[in-house]
């Protein structure tokens, strides 16, 4: 079975004559432990199908599930509760707490699910060591270059060992070598633990790491998929 299985999805941004179709009949299914790029042009509709496979907005219409669960059915508090147990999230602008440092920030999340601060603590630093980043444990994110701080989010997203990571734009805000290092990364993680990974980008370097093992290249095109090519 797929992880995530998409059926005529679709998004409309307003009502009636001033409806705008950011998705029109979306059908894709994602296997487990792919290395997915979503790519298209501005406006083809990748942040937004991020967004909802992510459950941070909701289809207009259509039918998603992710990991066994049809989510279109679920309540705010259920769809918060799948997103904790189930997600993880690396995001163009880092979304790192000022006030936390990089193992606080990666154990913050596993706090909400249950854990015990020492636990929590422990699995951050196995992370962050997991990410090149253990002697910079105690640092605050104005204190890491931005390629430390994506490094942070990507120990934060996979520490509670999610089912699917999903990331916009991860390396939009990072030098071409930097962004090669995180794609590395990402990708050794990915052949390593068998985590699934859905990337929106429109980085040429991210769209070729599809090539790669587990790659599928998804393109966007006017809220519908015009091709998706699995190796």
């Amino acid at each position: 079975m797929a992880l995530i299985e998409i059926h005529d999805l679709t998004r409309c941004f307003g009502s009636g004559n001033a409806c705008a179709w950011a998705l029109n009949g979306i059908d894709l299914e994602i296997e487990r432990a792919a290395w997915c790029v979503l790519e298209g042009r501005s406006g083809s509709g990748k942040t937004t199908l991020l967004n909802i496979i992510g459950t941070l907005d909701s289809p207009t219409s259509g039918s998603l599930r992710v990991a066994g669960t049809e989510l279109g059915g679920l309540a705010a508090p259920e769809r918060n509760g799948f997103r904790l147990r189930h997600l993880g999230f690396v995001f163009q602008a880092y979304n790192l707490m000022a006030v936390l440092d990089a193992r606080e920030n990666v154990a913050y999340p596993l706090q909400l699910r249950g854990w015990k601060r020492d636990a929590a603590l422990a699995r951050a630093d196995e992370w962050l060591a997991r990410v090149g980043l253990d002697g910079l444990t105690h640092r605050r994110p104005h204190e890491l270059s931005g390629g430390q701080q994506q490094r942070v989010a990507v120990a934060r997203a996979l520490a509670g060992e999610p089912d699917l990571i999903l990331a916009d734009e991860p390396t939009a805000n990072l030098d071409s070598h930097t962004a090669g290092s995180l794609i590395e990364l990402m990708q050794s993680l990915n052949q390593d633990i068998g985590t699934t990974f859905v990337i929106a980008s429109h980085d040429p370097a991210v769209i070729a790491s599809t090539d790669g093992p587990n790659g599928h290249r998804v393109t966007l095109q006017d809220g519908k998929v015009a091709a998706s090519e699995c190796k």
